[in-house]
């Protein structure tokens, strides 16, 4: 829970108004941009595009996002949890052109402007969605499934490093292929690159325990980024092909998206529809999930708006995509650099972009000294933070439903792709609040003839549970009936962030037909309870009914089921 702190009288504005804030924003953005070349150079690497492309996607985000808003200190670049799925599909649809019997590196490069083309109208598709002000729709998708997607990705993050580690190239460009064939490979490798690149990760892990301000505002990739490249070019005098190759123009190195070849080869579309649908909800998620995050740590307790956001990542996608760039996402690594430098409105984006074109044009001979090997160590560093053992932790202490559906949603994203993953985590949590809904029907009126049918539970998890509303000297009163799941959730949070600006209290009524509430429910609501007393003068958060609710775990947010005791069901019993 954030702690209450005095907020300044005037909040920071973006637009043209938030250039009076030019000092603090100048030097955060520089910090920033410390951070986003190695970020945004790996990212690229993993994705399967050269490295200069991750660069122009940073430089494009920020001269673009100050102009649209959405949130306030959010900054923006390539994402690492998409990188998957582009070099996923960059293999993919470059073999459907080429055939059989082809190198990886040309698969990649045949792939790269055909997955060009699906960002362009994944972005397309964002700024429709947001026009039609649907981002809170991403709180249909549950909880424990993104973050066993999200724990999925750091795992494909950490795979796809190996051969960089070791310096020596892979054909295999699957998770579990990728890890049959390292031993094959293990005489072969480059002692130098594999002992540099372990000394970076043991570094970043070393750094990252330490406190210090100084550490937060610069993290540790900048430092071992730095020290890496110092090391492994001027002490071990790496071969060039160890280090990253910039192209010796700038245009030369643009790739473009082939429109034309896509529309040509009917064989190309399903698979790019099957790209452009991983990306819309990857993209949506993770932004909405960022700027959330970052609401909480801005010092001038700001909202910003879902579906400006996901319109300015839309906007910035095609752009992206246009001059050869990678998708883009907000990060949080970055976004909380910003807050710590100083920044105050989006326009640090733009002094981001700035510095960051600065060095491409005048710097690229320092590029070119990057190991690749360092920046595998930064990716391996952020890919454990997406899957570290903590985070299972934490999930297996909702419940132990919660993670079945983690893991099943992790084995099946690694197994398959990124879709299918989060499909499976979607239909295993439906079946199951299917099975606790028919349960508490069943205990509740005595029989299992009572119960209503397979269809009436299942509608029932997707209609709108608010029954009522009233608005009654400045307290507002929601009356909820039915099952409050992920997959209705969204009628709650769209009442909830639309109360009238005199609100003093709200008052959330669970009638005695609240059946369940979900681990996702739990969680929105605790988000709203912080949100409303992180405001200035926000309003209060009454839950009534929740007393009869029975948690499956001693968590805080763990899915609550109407029943007198556990017992009743044969659940297992609260865990710590």
């Amino acid at each position: 829970m954030q702690e209450n702190l005095t907020v300044p009288t005037e909040k920071p504005r973006n637009g043209l108004a938030g250039l009076k804030h030019w000092r603090y924003d100048l030097r955060s953005g520089l910090a920033v941009a410390m951070i986003s070349i190695p970020f945004s150079m790996g990212i690229a690497i993993t994705s399967g595009a050269p490295a200069i492309c991750g660069i122009t996607s940073a430089i494009i985000a920020g001269f673009i996002l100050p102009l649209l808003g959405g949130s306030y200190v959010t900054i923006s670049g390539p994402a690492a949890g998409l990188a998957p799925a582009l070099f996923a599909g960059m293999v993919t649809l470059g073999a459907i052109r080429l055939g059989g019997g082809t190198s990886k590196s040309e698969l990649l490069t045949v792939g790269y402007p055909l997955v060009l083309v699906a960002i362009a109208i994944a972005g397309i598709l964002q700024v429709i969605l947001a026009k039609l002000k649907v981002a809170r729709l991403s709180a249909i998708f549950p909880a424990a499934a993104i973050q066993g997607m999200l724990a999925a990705i750091g795992l494909m993050i950490i795979a796809k490093q190996i051969p960089l580690f070791m310096g020596v190239k892979f054909e295999a460009h699957e998770f579990w292929a990728i890890l049959g064939e390292v031993p094959r490979h293990v005489e072969s490798m480059n002692q130098q690159v594999f002992d540099l690149g372990i000394g970076c990760l043991a570094v970043l892990f070393v750094l990252s325990a330490l406190p210090g301000r100084m550490l937060k505002i610069l993290p540790p990739p900048v430092w071992v980024f730095v020290a890496g490249t110092f090391v492994g070019t001027l002490i071990l005098k790496l071969d060039k092909q160890y280090l990253i190759n910039v192209p010796g123009s700038l245009l030369h190195g643009v790739v473009f998206p082939r429109f034309g070849e896509v529309f040509a080869h009917a064989t190309l579309w399903i698979p790019l529809a099957y790209l452009v649908v991983t990306l819309v909800l990857i993209d949506g998620t993770e932004s909405l999930a960022t700027i959330a995050a970052a609401d909480k740590i801005d010092p001038y307790r700001r909202r910003s708006d879902p579906d400006r956001t996901l319109l300015a990542m839309g906007v910035s996608n095609v752009a992206s995509s246009m001059l050869g760039g990678l998708t883009i996402i907000p990060g949080m690594v970055k976004t909380t650099a910003n807050v710590l430098g100083g920044g105050r409105t989006q326009w640090a984006n733009f002094y981001n972009a700035c510095f960051l074109l600065t060095f491409l044009l005048l710097g690229r001979d320092l590029i070119d000294m990057v190991p690749l090997t360092v920046l595998a160590a930064i990716l391996v560093f952020i890919g454990y933070n997406l899957c570290k053992p903590a985070l299972w932790r934490r999930v297996a202490q909702v419940g132990i439903e919660q993670f079945v559906v983690f893991t099943t949603t992790l084995l099946v994203t690694l197994t398959t792709d990124l879709l299918m993953g989060i499909a499976a985590g979607i239909v295993l949590e439906l079946l199951l609040n299917l099975w606790l809904v028919g349960l508490w029907h069943s205990l509740r009126n005595g029989s299992q003839s009572a119960k209503p049918n397979l269809a009436s539970r299942f509608l029932s998890l997707f209609r709108n549970p608010v029954s009522e509303r009233e608005f009654d000297g400045g307290t507002y009163h929601l009356y909820l009936d039915g099952p409050l799941v992920c997959f209705n959730l969204f009628h709650v949070i769209r009442e909830l962030g639309q109360l009238p600006d005199d609100t003093r209290a709200v008052h959330l009524h669970l009638s005695s037909r609240v059946p369940l509430v979900d681990h996702t429910t739990g969680e929105s609501l605790r988000y709203f309870l912080e949100e409303f007393r992180g405001q200035d003068q926000g309003p209060t958060l009454v839950i009534e009914g929740w007393d009869h609710m029975r948690p499956l775990s001693k968590h805080e947010t763990s899915t609550r089921i109407a029943l007198a005791s556990l017992e009743e069901m044969g659940a297992p019993q609260a865990t710590d």
